[in-house]
């Protein structure tokens, strides 16, 4: 078991975060999975073994134990919008959202991914994986408006939290996620937001899991920082070498 890495997934009850364990568990020649969810509900939902710890990232207190002699941290926790009850489609116009009270952007995605990082640096952590999400160069980008909770301000606030903290980390920007198969499409990286002005913005829950299990592989995946998306089905050749993905980035932040 020594020479085998212990990687903990936050926000393991999410829908990308059980794919990242699932894989992981599915890895046991290579990788020790935990998870850390926020209710005794998730950590059910997901299998309920012993390796998923239930922690609030809001209090940094509780993320002590699920972390301790992990080698590396996968950071896939999020402030998720609820839409307002009583929003009828048939009658046009838009619904509206909302943030549950003390679960808003600042306190999830700032907060929350602030305590993950401390804690991970004092635990000795080698690298620190974080997904967040394209558009955050853009201020007036629609998601910042859901909830007035300005998610993606919050996100990069973290973000550059992580990329001046000093621990080797890889930072992932995923295009608009999508609940279909990974492992089939080209993948691309990218920066700035600029695959946002193509075609080609989405991807695949699947394939965000994979390229955060491919990080912890490649020294190529270190202090980056880059946006990811994918090619339609069908076009280009579906991606396997990750390590040469990774040597296509060269933005740190």
């Amino acid at each position: 078991m020594a020479d085998l890495s212990t990687v903990l997934v936050t926000g393991a009850g999410g829908r990308t975060g059980q794919i990242v364990y699932k894989k992981l568990k599915e890895r046991s020649d290579q990788f020790v999975a935990r998870g850390l969810v926020r209710t005794p509900e998730s950590k059910e939902k997901i299998g309920g073994a012993d390796d998923v710890f239930v922690g609030d990232i809001r209090d940094a207190s509780t993320l002590v134990p699920a972390l301790q002699g992990v080698d590396y941290l996968i950071i896939l926790t999020s402030a998720v919008p609820r839409m307002k009850p009583g929003f009828d489609p048939t009658k046009g116009g838009r619904p509206e959202f909302y943030f549950e009270e003390g679960a808003y952007p600042e306190q999830v995605d700032w907060i929350g991914q602030k305590n993950q990082i401390d804690a991970a640096k004092e635990a000795g952590v080698k690298q620190i994986v974080l997904v967040g999400s394209m558009g955050g160069t853009n201020l007036n980008h629609p998601l910042n408006s859901l909830g007035n909770g300005n998610i993606l301000v919050w996100k990069r606030k973290a973000e550059q939290y992580l990329a001046d903290s000093g621990v080797p980390y890889t930072i992932i920007r995923a295009g608009g996620l999508q609940d279909r198969d990974g492992g089939i499409r080209e993948l691309l990286v990218g920066k700035d937001d600029e695959l946002l002005q193509t075609e080609t913005r989405t991807i695949a829950r699947p394939d965000v899991a994979e390229v955060c299990i491919q990080a912890l592989k490649y020294e190529e995946s270190k202090f980056k920082a880059f946006d990811l998306a994918s090619k339609p089905e069908g076009v280009g050749t579906p991606t396997k070498d990750f390590k040469a993905l990774f040597s296509l980035i060269t933005t740190r932040f």
